[in-house]
């Protein structure tokens, strides 16, 4: 039905490629690419035995428009869909509007020198991407991506209104090393260790990070201690869906995950600015992911489950009602069918799915757009179908705290 272009190679894209060849009724053509060629030509490799389709591989380097642009035209997709580092985000979207091309990404952009993200940056593409009559998802990933869509479904087929919601993400596993991360280590140092920032009756509310702790007993993993952060979809939920009064996001960490963090940090190895050691200039961060078990690595280890869901209170007529809605993904099912652990799982089949819901035209629009101001049942009915179903329960009442 149609070619795509992926750019990026790691566990998420990975997994969206494997999930792509697994649909080639939907994906009749794909093309990887990434800064590192032999990272792009072992995933073709993976997929091929696992499936016997065939890709074609690329060495880009995203951050030049103008061999993006050259590498669009070689391929003639329908649509990029971006997996790199955020950072480059904005690069591949001008890429896209020079060859005229549709766009889809998992993350939203931050600037390479300052731990910030926020919309801002891409939302200001609307006009041109409108202009063009070309279409720009944001944010098709688990949180953000499916969280958001979890919420518009709920107010599309549970309440009328939402007044609050929790985002809660749980991941249960055990990688069995001392100190690593799920995904690149420099994009979760920076997004952890970031300010918690939640919205709270139309203002935004900071306050330091990892300090606000509550315990939760998540299905399929247990209790444990989850932490306020601030996660994207906050910022877009807040500004389409203006009737939720809060909207809050909590993420689970291990108390070693913890003391290893915070080691780390007041040793300075978090930093993002750069220092000279022995007359080379380096950034703290970059070397610590350089030193850090590489997160593709550890799918062949990782066991237990990733609980990933939404806490919803609202009214359905008149009446004050809460549902939660969530997702069980376990790390060694996984990795058996795509070679990756759970977190890139939860990734990267999300990323598959919007880019089905783009190929196909069951979402199309001319613009940019993030996830839940798009129709919720189509994507949710592919997350059923694909490695990722969900269920919803209604609780008796809302969070306590």
């Amino acid at each position: 039905m149609a070619k795509v272009l992926v750019i990026g190679a790691g566990g998420v894209s990975s997994v969206a490629v494997h999930k792509m060849a697994m649909n080639a009724d939907i994906f009749t053509g794909i093309a990887l690419a990434s800064r590192t060629k032999a990272k792009c030509d072992a995933i073709a490799a993976s997929v091929k035995e696992r499936t016997g389709v065939s890709i074609d591989t690329f060495q880009i380097d995203a951050d030049d428009v103008d061999a993006t642009v050259a590498l669009i035209r070689k391929v003639q997709p329908v649509l990029v869909v971006n997996l790199a580092l955020p950072y480059q985000d904005l690069h591949i979207m001008d890429a896209c509007l020079e060859a005229g091309v549709n766009y889809m990404d998992t993350a939203n952009y931050e600037p390479r020198d300052e731990a910030h993200f926020e919309y801002s940056w891409q939302w200001a593409y609307q006009d041109r991407f409108k202009a063009a009559g070309l279409m720009a998802l944001l944010g098709s990933g688990f949180d953000p991506g499916v969280t958001s869509v979890f919420a518009t479904w709920l107010k599309k087929h549970k309440l009328d209104t939402i007044r609050t919601l929790d985002i809660l993400d749980c991941n249960g596993g055990d990688h069995g090393q001392h100190f690593a991360t799920n995904f690149n280590p420099e994009i979760n140092i920076r997004e952890v260790t970031a300010p918690a920032r939640h919205y709270d009756g139309g203002k935004w509310i900071e306050t330091p990070a990892l300090t606000k702790r509550q315990e939760f007993s998540f299905e399929g993993v247990g209790p444990r201690n989850m932490y306020l952060m601030y996660h994207e979809e906050l910022e877009s939920l807040a500004k389409h869906l203006p009737e939720i009064e809060r909207i809050r996001f909590w993420m689970t960490f291990g108390d070693a995950y913890i003391t290893h963090l915070t080691v780390l940090q007041n040793v300075g190895l978090t930093r993002i600015d750069p220092v000279i050691y022995e007359g080379q200039e380096i950034i703290p961060l970059q070397f610590l992911k350089a030193v850090l078990p590489e997160p593709a690595s550890l799918g062949a280890t990782t066991k237990g489950k990733t609980n990933i869901g939404d806490i919803a209170t609202g009214y359905k007529d008149g009446e004050e009602r809460t549902f939660y809605i969530y997702n069980i993904c376990d790390h060694e099912e996984a990795y058996a069918e795509t070679g990756n652990q759970a977190v890139s799982y939860t990734t990267g089949v999300p990323a598959m799915i919007g880019a089905a819901m783009m190929v196909t035209g069951t979402w199309a629009a001319a613009g940019v757009f993030n996830m839940e101001q798009m129709d919720p049942d189509p994507f949710m009915d592919m997350l059923n179908r694909h490695g990722l179903p969900w269920q919803v329960k209604e609780l008796s009442g809302p969070l306590a705290f």
